[in-house]
């Protein structure tokens, strides 16, 4: 197959610092490197006027996400949860060892939790519910019980 990897997935901030800290503090992800770039090559790829751009590269257990802040486009879009089935990235997922920690440390630095979505499963030992990140993109917490790394349902 001519596709060699998964190189990254980009989310696009309102404020670089803010989403490095929130991704970094609240979700452990690890900084990896930095990137500026500006002219006329990176307008025709971004497809934006001007086309400068600063993305943070951070990486969790072998994914990276690039964080794109837009100094002279700004960004389009607001910040509140988008619907789960609205066509695209519907969200990031994470199992979490402990729900009501990581969803404080969550609040602590500009994400919010969407209590509204908590299920407490007695049943199957789990807990779950989304929050955003900053920007109101959608996180899933998931706590359960066996391998972490074992997929839902498996």
């Amino acid at each position: 197959m001519n596709v060699q990897r998964l190189s990254h997935i980009g989310i696009c901030v309102s404020e670089l610092e803010r989403s490095v800290a929130f991704y970094r503090d609240a979700l452990g992800f690890e900084e990896i490197s930095r990137l500026q770039v500006s002219g006329s090559e990176s307008a025709r790829l971004l497809q934006l006027e001007g086309g400068a751009v600063q993305a943070v590269y951070l990486q969790r257990d072998g994914t990276r996400i690039e964080l794109l802040y837009y100094p002279q486009a700004g960004h389009q879009g607001a910040r509140t949860p988008a619907p789960m089935n609205r066509l695209g990235l519907t969200h990031l997922s994470l199992r979490v060892a402990d729900l009501d920690a990581v969803v404080a440390k969550v609040v602590s630095l500009d994400g919010a939790c969407l209590a509204a979505t908590r299920i407490d499963n007695d049943a199957w030992r789990s807990k779950a519910v989304f929050v955003t990140d900053p920007d109101g993109l959608r996180i899933e917490l998931l706590q359960a019980p066996g391998n972490p790394d074992a997929l839902p349902g498996a």
